[in-house]
């Protein structure tokens, strides 16, 4: 198990939509977290590969296996319309 996925609470997507992120305190992301980003888009529209991305809301850490369609300079937009902010994210298994 990585130093970023520390017994990280498994949810479904459908729940993101009712988390929330309003702490601002920065989070240890993995160096390569945008890199990671950039393939798991990649598998999502090109395979509609799930992957397992590790975040932090302001309850603690969670953990969602699901398709990432898209990002943006801020946020990921995973498959039904649901963001995350990519300053929330840890890392993403691939």
């Amino acid at each position: 198990m990585s130093e970023f996925t520390q017994n990280p609470e498994t949810i479904e997507k459908e729940v993101i939509g009712s988390l929330t992120f309003h702490n601002s305190d920065p989070i240890k992301q993995h160096p390569e977290l945008m890199k990671q980003i950039e393939t798991a888009v990649t598998l999502g529209n090109a395979h509609h590969s799930k992957v397992t991305i590790i975040f932090q809301d302001d309850s603690g850490i969670k953990r969602v296996d699901t398709t990432l369609w898209a990002n943006g300079a801020k946020f990921i937009c995973l498959k039904g319309g649901i963001w995350i902010p990519i300053s929330k994210i840890l890392e993403i298994k691939i």
